[in-house]
């Protein structure tokens, strides 16, 4: 169960359509900001666009990824 928290229209909005966008819920959106934003903060080196098409791609389900095939095995 959720805790309510008063946040900015504005940040509010920007969640609604983002969410749309995403399919997500608002509150999903704001959640998943926070997870990049936290996952950000604690590796500073990394650029935020990395963090969070990380994290997108720990959400794909295995059974749908493309296998690695390094390089010196490539036809």
């Amino acid at each position: 169960m959720g805790i309510p928290i008063r946040i900015d229209d504005t940040l509010y909005e920007q969640a609604r359509t983002e969410a749309q966008i995403e399919h997500r819920t608002i509150a999903g959106q704001i959640e998943y900001w926070a997870m990049v934003g936290r996952v950000s903060l604690d590796n500073p080196d990394l650029p935020v666009s990395f963090v969070a098409e990380s994290l997108a791609s720990m959400r794909e389900p295995r059974d749908q990824a493309t296998p690695f095939v390094p390089r010196s095995r490539r036809a």
